[in-house]
């Protein structure tokens, strides 16, 4: 009988309890063992609960029960999360998680610490909920030399942004019914700004190529600032507009990661991706282009992926080396913004429209007010921020090519 803890009964926690209570016996198939929840951490009391004998308030039950020899912790935040597991990491306990917060900060401490002793710390539902990323990215494609990932890793922001384009709805409308349906926070800024989507794309980066990405390293935009007639310029022009994370290795040998709004072709199949759903584009020597795409988030999506990787922590009693990445003394191997390169879309005062070197033009408004473009040639940041000043545009979005 393998046992295992719980850290947090929250929507993620609780939807761990339910869908193993749920599918336990498929579940025991899997992992080859037979299994039970022996701790559930939290603070509240759940009186009316199934499982109420489960519940402790002390952590250290958990810590030293040597019966216990996997956690899911499902509690958020940085701490008192960190602490904890790591206690239960040098303790020989594998944990697995969806604290993507955690994972882009102090990821590589607590992977060099089950290193060390001889566990795991699994983080497959911390950056795509219940689409597999992680684990596909250090086995699956473990044969390609892998130069770029590029996707949808917020669901909140494409539900607003598939408002914005299907019922041509105005961003502070789209972002309250997001809210009203439990997509996005009370305090949205997370999602809206782009510090989500950050988070998950440090998690990517650092797995596929090797060091510790912190999120203050990687050029963050987010979505508060796109109009509707940046939406509907971007559709007549035959692009969507998307918040995209990426990174990619440039050819100075250095990799960029960036989260910004970008215009995506509609010959692309990320740009028909809609509503809360994400979806991830690998892109490899070997497979050259493959896309993985799901919910990105819920209760029992993200309880799926966290189970997943319980299931593989009782399956091994050693490290998986393979998931894990070095710590970063500096980011001297994160190339600057400046030099990422794109063609880029435009919204600018029609009088100061460039008159080369743009491609077709559509005009925003029916007074003819303003024009709205996308570059003939790729250009970098820096190169297309001296061009945005020079015609004062509004509005400046790279297109994922």
């Amino acid at each position: 009988m393998k046992k295992f803890a719980v850290l947090g009964h929250g929507v993620v926690g609780s939807g761990v309890v339910e869908l193993f209570y749920k599918n336990k016996a498929n579940i025991e198939k899997h992992a080859g063992s037979e299994m039970d929840i022996k701790y559930i951490l939290d603070l509240r009391d759940f009186p009316d609960s199934p499982y109420k004998e489960k519940f402790t308030k002390n952590f250290d039950d958990i810590l030293n029960d040597d019966e216990v020899t996997a956690v899911a912790e499902c509690m958020g935040g940085v701490e008192p999360a960190f602490t904890f597991i790591k206690k239960l990491l040098e303790n020989g306990k594998s944990v697995s998680t969806s604290n993507k917060e955690l994972v882009a900060k102090k990821g590589d401490i607590l992977l060099k610490t089950a290193m060390e002793h001889n566990c795991n710390f699994f983080f497959e539902a911390s950056v795509g909920g219940a689409i597999p990323i992680i684990r596909p990215l250090h086995r699956c494609l473990a044969a390609n030399d892998i130069t770029k990932v590029a996707g949808i890793l917020n669901g909140t922001t494409n539900f607003i942004l598939t408002k914005m384009y299907n019922d041509n709805m105005p961003f502070d409308e789209a972002l309250a019914l997001a809210q009203k349906l439990g997509y996005a926070e009370k305090d949205p800024t997370a999602d809206i700004e782009g510090h989500d989507a950050c988070r998950k794309i440090c998690i990517i980066s650092s797995l596929v190529f090797g060091k510790h990405v912190y999120p203050d390293s990687v050029f963050t935009k987010g979505i508060s600032d796109i109009q509707l007639c940046d939406v509907s310029s971007a559709d007549m022009l035959g692009y969507s507009i998307k918040l995209i994370a990426t990174v990619s290795r440039n050819e100075n040998g250095k990799i960029l990661p960036v989260v910004m709004p970008m215009l995506v072709p509609s010959e692309n199949i990320i740009a028909g991706v809609i509503d809360v759903f994400n979806a991830v584009l690998v892109y490899g020597d070997g497979i050259d282009q493959t896309m993985f795409y799901g919910r990105g988030a819920g209760k029992l999506p993200t309880a799926s992926a966290v189970l997943g990787d319980v299931i593989e922590s009782v399956k091994h009693n050693v490290t998986v080396f393979s998931q894990s990445w070095d710590s970063a003394e500096d980011d001297s191997f994160i190339d600057t913004v400046e030099n990422f390169k794109a063609r880029w879309y435009l919204r600018t005062p029609s009088a100061n429209t460039p008159s080369t070197g743009i491609g077709n033009t559509y005009d925003v408004h029916e007074d003819g007010s303003e024009y709205a473009f996308v570059t003939e040639e790729v250009l970098t940041f820096a190169q297309v921020k001296n061009i945005a000043e020079e015609v004062k545009a509004i509005a400046v979005m790279p297109v994922l090519d």
